[in-house]
This record gives structure tokens, sequence and C-alpha cells, in this order.
């Protein structure tokens, strides 16, 4: 009996063990919030140069999930293309889509505002 006690007490050691290894294993979630500022100039850079997702969502101050949607759409105005299945945006479509504004999301508008210009009584 005092064997099989040395055993259950090896065991109960190694799953202590093998709990902390997995999670110091544990695969790194990507960051889903937004990036830092930029930390170049996008009018320095030549217009051919691509930018990466987060260089990208840095400059226009959105998030890369944000990106991400918005690829979904083709018709988005912020055009990209991939490269070796990861998606680049290049420099001089950034830059003409910041120059048009952010047209992809709707305008709010009060609740009591109308299309046809008359307000709406309470």
């Amino acid at each position: 009996m005092n064997g099989n006690d040395d055993q259950n007490r090896i065991e109960a050691i190694e799953s202590q063990d093998s709990s902390k290894t997995t999670r110091a294993a544990k695969r790194r979630r990507k960051s889903r919030g937004m990036p830092p500022p930029a930390t170049f100039d996008i009018d320095t850079l030549p217009g051919s140069s691509n930018l990466t997702v987060l260089e990208t969502a840095a400059v226009i101050r959105r998030t890369p999930g944000a990106l991400e949607q918005w690829r979904r759409d083709p018709n988005h105005p912020l055009k990209w293309r991939y490269v070796d299945g990861r998606p680049l945006y290049r420099v001089d479509a950034v830059r003409d889509y910041l120059a048009r504004g952010d047209k992809a999301t709707n305008p709010s508008q009060p609740h009591s505002a109308r299309g046809d210009g008359r307000a709406v009584l309470p």
C-alpha cells in the first residue's frame, strides 16, 4: 500500500506541473483593441508602399477588427489586396480614404430627425 501512495503523490505533482506548463504554453491572443498612434508620418511614405493591418489601423485610428469587417464588403472605399495570404493596404489608398473622410459608417442623426425636413412632434 505504501508504494501505491507514493505513486499517487507523484501523479498529483506531475498534474500540477503540467497545468503550469499548459498555461505558459497557451497561444497568446492578438490584441483586438485600438492600436497606439502611428510612429511614422504617412505623408512622407511613397504611395506605392504597403502597410500592414496594424499600421493601417494605427493611421486611420480604427481597430484591426474594424478593418477585418470592412474587408468583407468588396465595395468598401478603403482598398486592400492580399499578398501571401495577408491583407496589405497601399499608402495612396489609405491617403485617399482619409481625404474622403470616413463614409463607411452612417452619420448619426437625432431620433427626432426626419428625411423630409419636418420636425417630429412629441
